[in-house]
């Protein structure tokens, strides 16, 4: 009897870390996200590329002059490596998006391992960031980051060009939600996503905001409110 009368407030402490662990995951507090709300500075990012989308997306950044960050997977820097090589020779900043576009829940720990372990520019100089495949992590996920070198890098805005819908409506809700500062999530590969990026860099001429590298914004440390926020939102894709 007094055994049970233990077990059920242990139960109880172990579902509320858990639910915290799960929680405070999902928020990315900690992590990288956006930068201060102040300036004029602005990050689009690009997930799971190179593709044969690039060098569109390459030429519609080139006519705006702008800059953005691309978290390219492993596989995909293998069946395209001249699109990385024309990602680095455009001045773009390439970081790490895994070896396996999958949940870091679904990874055994020596497979995140492995996952964190990959990067595009390993041999140069850091930082070197990662960006988890939906921005998942488990809880191993930050110590792991940490013993390699890593730096968890997510977003604060998402440009939904995963769903194919029109271009123009999806810019206009994307370009609702950001300021000065903002990270936007988007797709290295989806069709729609050059016509988009073309409406977003429009957009950000119009309101005056410029796009950086994201090193160069830089992000901050995402905190409870920001955190809050995300769980907010969809983690897209």
């Amino acid at each position: 009897m007094r055994l049970k009368a233990l077990l059920w407030p242990a139960g109880l402490w172990l579902a509320g870390v858990l639910a915290g662990e799960v929680l405070g995951r999902a928020a990315g507090w900690g992590a990288l996200g956006g930068g201060a709300p102040s300036g004029r500075r602005v990050v689009l990012t690009f997930d799971d590329g190179p593709s044969g989308r690039t060098p569109e997306l390459l030429a519609v950044l080139e006519r705006h002059g702008a800059k953005a960050t691309f978290f390219v997977t492993e596989p995909a820097t293998r069946a395209c490596p001249e699109g990385l090589a024309a990602l680095l020779a455009a001045g773009h900043q390439v970081e790490a998006h895994g070896r396996w576009h999958t949940h870091a829940l679904l990874l055994p720990p020596w497979r995140e391992w492995a996952q964190l372990r990959w990067h595009p520019r390993a041999a140069q100089p850091g930082p070197h960031l990662y960006r988890p495949p939906y921005g998942g992590h488990s809880p191993l996920t930050r110590l792991l980051a940490r013993l390699q070198g890593r730096q968890v890098a997510l977003w604060d805005v998402e440009g939904r060009d995963w769903t194919a819908g029109d271009p123009t409506v999806l810019a206009a809700q994307t370009l609702a939600q950001m300021r000065p500062g903002s990270v936007v999530l988007l797709h290295d590969g989806p069709a729609v996503t050059p016509a988009l990026l073309a409406e977003l860099l429009k957009g950000l001429d119009t309101r005056g905001l410029q796009a950086v590298p994201l090193n160069d914004l830089p992000p901050r440390r995402i905190g409870l409110r920001a955190g809050l926020q995300r769980l907010r939102t969809s983690y897209g894709r």
